[in-house]
């Protein structure tokens, strides 16, 4: 019988061979590895980004991220720690043993959205919001991205935009509800994420879920019940936040998996089931007549696809932009209008000489052209917008080894190398406040200052840029002008009951709101 040292004695050469070539092997590949990273960064004449200390594994800064995102202020604590630890706008950090540049450079940007666009993709988005959004054109690349975005496009036409009067229903309903309120406080957010549900499901699906039909206001026909149409609306944003919560958290996304994520998402897809079975219940004749009677935007995704899964899946990725930024934008509009008494009585001026106050006639000359025209309105939003962006922070991962136009060395403007794998972080909302771009008074609410013809470039960027530019962005301005001209005309006394900071917190999703809604009266 063999002893345990005859047996160690003669694996022992075999282990130490193979333990050999197993640190030759990995010697090989890191000197392989530096020398293509010296090539790249000689070849560029790229130089190192500041580095920020995060503690091990960055545990302890994940979870400063986690708590800002919880009260609503995350994108001060980005503003401020890129502030105090560094005088840079580009910096990196290693989270979870992950590589990530941080910045706030618009070349950086054009960059990765649009110059570079083949060097960087979602990455692990998908994977974050499978739960809830699928495979849609929000968390998909490559073909799968660009067949999604050849299915999505002719539904954004400037036909469908056009046709704004079919918001007019939606939003007598949203003014029953602010007469309800009769001088009292109120939060107008709420009611412009119902109305939003409202009117995108109508477009959407064919008819309107009626969140804002609630029992509480008088023009309540019945409407069907099914399985997830009552809890839609919460279960749609408590699965959004758990979504965010997903993303921050990176390589630690699958720890942000509780029974109340995956119960929302459960009610989010039964009620896009419910309409998604009921359109594949009609043959290709009966789609076609319910088309003649008007656009919706789900029998004309019928006409290119039968498949479920895929019609379920665009159905939501579109649902988060139709809903969630025209309400974002309608929310911090409302929020900006009702405490800047000057500006809202420029915008009521305009309004009136352009659309009267609110007749019938009046309304019937309220259309996708006319709107266009009113320029006070157009900067209105556009402030909005630079305040605001529906998404204030993104992420790309580099597919390939890469290099960033700028960012390195000691002024921070050097080429920057980006290994494949890198994860980039940049954030629209910071670079739209920069004084460099838009002066002293950059964290001011001052729409007269797109009076000047700006060349802003990409330091503008609140839809996105490149190939993946917002596909919804005229949907949504067209659907938020008309609404703000109408709630002007019959609501031009609404006045802000906020008490909070001059900053608002803000609640992030997928997209930005109001953290805690937005509080008026009218009288």
């Amino acid at each position: 019988m063999l002893s345990v040292k005859t047996v160690v004695e003669a694996v022992q050469p075999h282990l130490v061979k193979w333990y050999t070539i197993l640190f030759a092997t990995v010697l090989l590949y890191i000197v392989h590895r530096q020398i293509q990273i010296y090539k790249i960064t000689r070849k560029y004449k790229c130089q190192d980004v500041k580095y920020v200390r995060v503690g091990f594994l960055g545990i302890s800064a994940l979870r400063q991220l986690l708590t800002a995102l919880a009260t609503g202020r995350l994108l001060e604590f980005f503003q401020k720690a890129l502030k105090e630890t560094s005088d840079q706008n580009t910096v990196a950090l290693y989270l979870a043993g992950v590589r990530l540049v941080f910045t706030l450079e618009p070349e950086n940007m054009k960059a990765i959205l649009a110059t570079q666009f083949n060097d960087f993709a979602l990455g692990s988005r998908h994977t974050h919001f499978l739960p809830l959004l699928g495979d849609g054109i929000f968390t998909l690349d490559s073909h799968g991205w660009k067949n999604s975005r050849a299915m999505l496009r002719p539904q954004f036409s400037r036909e469908q935009i056009a046709h704004v009067k079919t918001l007019e229903p939606h939003l007598q309903t949203l003014a029953s509800h602010i007469r309800k309120a009769d001088g009292g406080v109120f939060d107008i957010q709420d009611l412009f994420f119902k109305y939003t549900v409202d009117t995108a499901t109508d477009v959407l699906f064919g008819e309107s879920v009626y969140c804002l039909r609630d029992g509480t206001v008088d023009e309540l026909p019945p409407h069907d019940e099914f399985e997830g149409r009552a809890e839609f609306g919460e279960a749609f944003n408590v699965a959004q936040r758990y979504l965010a919560k997903r993303s921050y958290s990176q390589s630690f996304y699958f720890l942000v998996n509780p029974p109340a994520f995956r119960e929302s998402c459960r009610k989010v897809h039964a009620f896009a089931r419910y309409y998604v079975d009921k359109a594949l219940s009609l043959n290709d004749e009966e789609i076609e007549k319910k088309s003649q009677k008007g656009y919706t935007f789900l029998y004309e995704l019928v006409k290119q696809t039968r498949n479920p899964k895929v019609l379920q899946d665009q159905l939501l990725n579109i649902m988060v932009a139709g809903r969630d930024t025209t309400a974002g934008l309608l929310s911090f509009t409302l929020f900006e209008l009702s405490r800047n008494p000057d500006v809202f009585n420029k915008l009521k001026e305009e309004i009136y000489t352009q659309f009267g106050h609110g007749s019938q006639e009046d309304i019937s000359g309220i259309t996708f052209e006319s709107l266009k025209k009113c320029e006070y309105l157009k900067w209105v939003l556009n402030e909005i917008l630079r305040l605001y962006p529906a998404v204030p922070i993104n992420f790309r991962d580099a597919t390939k080894d890469t290099v960033l136009p700028t960012g390195g060395g000691p002024d921070g403007k050097s080429p920057v190398f980006i290994g494949k794998g890198t994860t980039v972080i940049y954030s629209v909302y910071c670079t739209q406040r920069m004084e460099e771009y838009y002066g002293k008074d950059a964290n001011e609410f001052k729409p007269e200052r797109w009076a000047e013809n700006r060349k802003l470039g990409w330091a503008y960027l609140p839809f996105n840029g490149g190939p993946r530019i917002c596909l919804g962005q005229q949907f949504a301005l067209t659907e938020a002008s008309y609404t703000i001209v109408r709630l002007i005309q019959m609501f031009p006394t609404l006045t802000s009951a906020y008490k909070g900071e001059q900053s608002p917190e803000k609640m992030l999703h997928l997209t930005m709101s109001m953290f805690d809604g937005v509080p008026v009266t009218w009288k």
